[in-house]
């Protein structure tokens, strides 16, 4: 697909996602960490392929540690999706409400954002961790690796595809995670300014990664912190 098709596809199921209950999104994260252990077989040879291929590029010992997978690091990622299913659902809370002299009530509730872009480094795991945030929320999420993408590309595409499954044995749409699988520096700059479907990107990564999107981007940006934060 092209990347306006993804973007089309997200922006379309976003609509869904926005009303679906707890119950539903609950469900939905324990169906996909079910398939995530049901494809490890396929997930870890994909992932073999990455670290073969990265390794013989020269790529450093410790980024090594961060690309490879094994059933441990599987069922993790497994455990985090039931963690955050098990998490309270912050759509539709009510922060604050107040009473105007004129009778008008003005408050916060937080509702989705709609359709979440994802631009992140090395580690495959993180395609599991940020498809159960955005879910658990009600938003659909765009992701795309960054620069060194290209390392982990096969583990990501296990991955993802594993998360859809379960999305699908759930009734729900496969859509809510779109993996864009082109590794080119002209794709990420294209997403970085896709205003029409996304509305908001996420940079998780060093802190080229991050200057890049916030100096790139005309999607608006939740700009985080460098390192584990």
């Amino acid at each position: 697909m092209t990347l306006e098709e993804i973007g089309s596809r997200a922006k379309a199921v976003s609509r869904t996602l926005n009303n679906l209950g707890s119950r539903e999104k609950n469900i939905g994260l324990e169906e996909a960490a079910r398939a995530l252990l049901e494809g490890e077989d396929e997930i870890l040879a994909a992932n073999q392929a990455d670290y073969e291929k990265a390794e013989s590029s020269g790529m450093s010992k410790g980024m090594l540690d961060r690309l490879a997978l094994n059933p441990g690091r599987i069922q993790s990622m497994a455990d985090g999706l039931l963690k955050v299913a098990a998490l309270d659902d912050p759509v539709g809370e009510v922060i604050s409400m107040k009473l105007r002299p004129n009778g008008l009530k003005i408050g916060q509730k937080r509702v989705p954002l709609g359709v979440v872009g994802i631009i992140y480094e090395a580690r495959p795991n993180v395609t599991a961790d940020a498809f159960a945030l955005c879910f658990k929320t009600g938003n659909a999420v765009i992701l795309r690796g960054g620069s060194d993408a290209i390392n982990s590309i096969e583990s990501n595409k296990a991955i993802a595809k594993w998360l859809r499954t379960g999305l699908t044995r759930a009734g729900l749409p496969e859509d809510a995670l779109q993996l864009i699988e082109d590794t080119s520096r002209e794709t990420t700059k294209e997403l970085m300014r896709l205003n029409r479907y996304v509305d908001v990107l996420i940079p998780r990564g060093g802190a080229g990664l991050i200057r890049s999107v916030v100096e790139n981007s005309t999607v608006p940006v939740i700009e985080t912190g460098t390192g584990n934060c």
